[in-house]
């Protein structure tokens, strides 16, 4: 299972780095809302950047302190996001800007503050926006905008994440084999995500 997952974190990998890649080259031709996935693929991507040298090259044994700023960073690109294409008002932005901050920061300012029940609350919110986006556009009867594909994926992605976040208290008792099932199957899902984006960014005309 360790080479299942090492297998699975690669092709995750490739896969956000090249969507990455064709989203910076479709950038111009991107609307103003539209260029925001742009910035939360870069944004995943350079996480994962920098974990991979802290670990590889100054040999981090702990990179822990890089989570609370992807939740934070990974819930605010999103959920704005999603706010921009519902056309809410800009009022909500305060709200999402405090969560965003307490998800950042939280760790650090309460004892109690668990990243792991944030990153859950965050994955609820996020899913309640892209659901209600999506319904929107089949109440609506409105065809399918560019980015549907994509906006269906992050609503299927982040709600299996709930479920895995949710159990994630019980990894510790879980055999290594179980644990890197685990891992290599949230890492397909994030491959599922990454290719919508990189097959939308594709497929996209001017």
């Amino acid at each position: 299972m360790h080479s299942y997952f090492i297998i699975t974190w690669g092709i995750t990998n490739i896969l956000l780095l090249i969507a990455s890649l064709a989203g910076s080259i479709k950038f111009p031709f991107l609307k103003s809302e539209e260029r925001q996935y742009v910035y939360y693929l870069g944004f995943l991507f350079l996480i994962e950047a920098i974990t991979n040298v802290l670990t590889s090259v100054f040999h981090y044994k702990n990179t822990s302190f890089l989570y609370p700023v992807y939740i934070a960073g990974e819930f605010f690109l999103l959920t704005t996001l999603l706010m921009r294409k519902l056309h809410l008002s800009k009022y909500w932005m305060l709200p999402v800007l405090v969560l965003s901050l307490i998800f950042l920061g939280g760790d650090q300012v309460f004892d109690t503050f668990n990243n792991d029940i944030a990153k859950v609350i965050s994955n609820i919110i996020i899913i309640s926006f892209a659901g209600y986006l999506l319904l929107q556009q089949i109440k609506n009867g409105k065809t399918v905008n560019r980015f549907t594909f994509p906006d269906a994926c992050i609503f299927f992605y982040y709600s299996v994440s709930v479920f895995i976040f949710i159990i994630q208290h019980q990894i510790a008792s879980l055999t290594e084999d179980n644990y890197y099932m685990i891992l290599g199957t949230n890492n397909i899902l994030s491959s599922i995500l990454y290719g919508s984006f990189l097959y939308t960014f594709v497929t996209l005309k001017k």
